[in-house]
């Protein structure tokens, strides 16, 4: 009769040569996906991790742009990759709307992803083209309500959380503004600097240099506080609306069922890459907050905010066809 060591010592003799037939993680190059086009923020994000991670850790990360479709096009792609690891997307708080943006979609947006860490916080900016006859946000607000629906502003795509966090603005305030959808931040900011459009939330990181150059002029900071890279500039809520703040996340999700080690390995990886000393500080004179959570963490974040701006998704009765 076989005793209960021997079983054991059978059985992790059996498993030993599987084990160590299991490749390591990564063996191969990994594609992190951005579901806008060049020069926005999640582009500048997923190149920064993708060299990051290069470095400290020896990976090959390839970085490919797939805008369009208000970034379905990318996360049904995300959606129907194998779920091992080597397929990862940028994500911001927009990920969380598309069951209620959409009446159909070929996936499912709260069920189809896994969460592998947030990355930053990154404060908007509202910012104006020089050629709005405005200097504040009190000035807007009033040339709003003389003007109404002829101010024109910008968002990355309908639906988007510049175009929401407006929608909530002008709900709040009761004016009328005109949204002018665009496909990604890279054309939205190229109309805006040209005076096709008049006014824009815009992340900090990409709004700073137009600001410096005089490019554009910053209006409001739609955050809980003053940014010390625009320490001039008042909040919303400072001008007049108590409590608003939408400051958007940014994360990476990879595909649903990936292994949890795997999805931990990555998380790992990613805190080590945004908490260093040298990418905290460029991110900080950007006005952008590093965070590098865990999974599960990062899954917190995303229950307790999805509600909050699907409702606003409702109430707007913002639809994407």
């Amino acid at each position: 009769m076989f005793t209960r060591s021997l079983i054991a010592m059978l059985i992790a003799g059996c498993a030993a040569p599987a084990l160590a037939q299991a490749p390591a993680y990564p063996n191969q190059p990994i594609r992190l996906i951005v579901p806008h086009p060049p020069g926005g923020f999640t582009d500048i994000l997923a190149r920064l991790a993708s060299q990051k991670l290069g470095e400290n850790e020896g990976w090959q990360v390839i970085v490919e742009n797939k805008g369009g479709g208000g970034s379905t096009i990318a996360e049904n792609f995300v959606a129907r990759a194998a779920p091992d690891g080597y397929t990862l997307f940028v994500t911001g708080r927009d990920v969380t709307l598309r069951s209620a943006l959409y009446d159909k979609l070929p996936y499912d947006p709260d069920r189809d992803f896994a969460p592998v860490s947030q990355l930053v916080w990154s404060p908007m900016v509202l910012v104006a083209h020089p050629s709005l006859p405005v200097g504040n946000f009190r000035e807007l607000l009033d040339a709003a309500r003389k003007t109404p629906g002829k101010i024109a502003y910008a968002s990355p795509g309908n639906g988007s959380g510049a175009h929401l966090a407006m929608e909530m603005l002008e709900s709040d305030l009761g004016v009328d503004l005109l949204h002018v959808p665009y496909k990604g931040v890279g054309p939205a900011t190229t109309d805006l600097l040209g005076g096709q459009v008049s006014l824009m939330f815009l992340q900090m990181a990409v709004a700073l240099p137009h600001i410096r150059a005089g490019k554009l002029k910053a209006l409001a900071m739609p955050a809980a506080q003053r940014s010390p890279m625009l320490p001039d500039v008042p909040t919303v809520a400072e001008s007049g609306v108590p409590g608003f703040d939408v400051t958007p996340w940014f994360g990476i999700m990879t595909t649903a069922g990936t292994p949890t080690g795997i999805v931990h390995r990555l998380s790992t990886a990613l805190a080590k890459v945004i908490q260093a000393p040298d990418v905290r500080k460029k991110l900080a004179e950007q006005g952008v907050e590093a965070v590098g959570s865990t999974p599960e963490a990062f899954a917190a974040l995303i229950a307790s905010e999805s509600p909050k701006w699907k409702k606003v998704v409702k109430d707007a009765g913002v639809r994407v066809d």
